[in-house]
């Protein structure tokens, strides 16, 4: 059965299928993980959809791993 990205509970465990979808429901998810600085761009939208097995927690974690090399720089 598919995930359902608009209406499903999205947890650090839930897994990107490949029917993964940024919905409103995944960035309300991703604002609380990452705080309000938190925004989509297409490259990590790209990241998000490459085909490689991740979880919600491990795009939060990108995320913010991304942007704090960002403000290191």
């Amino acid at each position: 059965m598919d995930f359902d990205w608009h209406g499903g509970v999205i947890t650090r465990h839930t897994v990107v299928d490949a029917n993964y979808r940024s919905t409103q429901n995944v960035r309300r998810f991703l604002l609380h993980q990452c705080g309000s600085e938190f925004k989509l761009d297409r490259d990590f939208m790209a990241w998000i959809r490459d085909g490689a097995v991740k979880t919600m927690g491990d795009v939060a974690d990108e995320w913010t791993r991304r942007h704090n090399q960002a403000g290191d720089a």
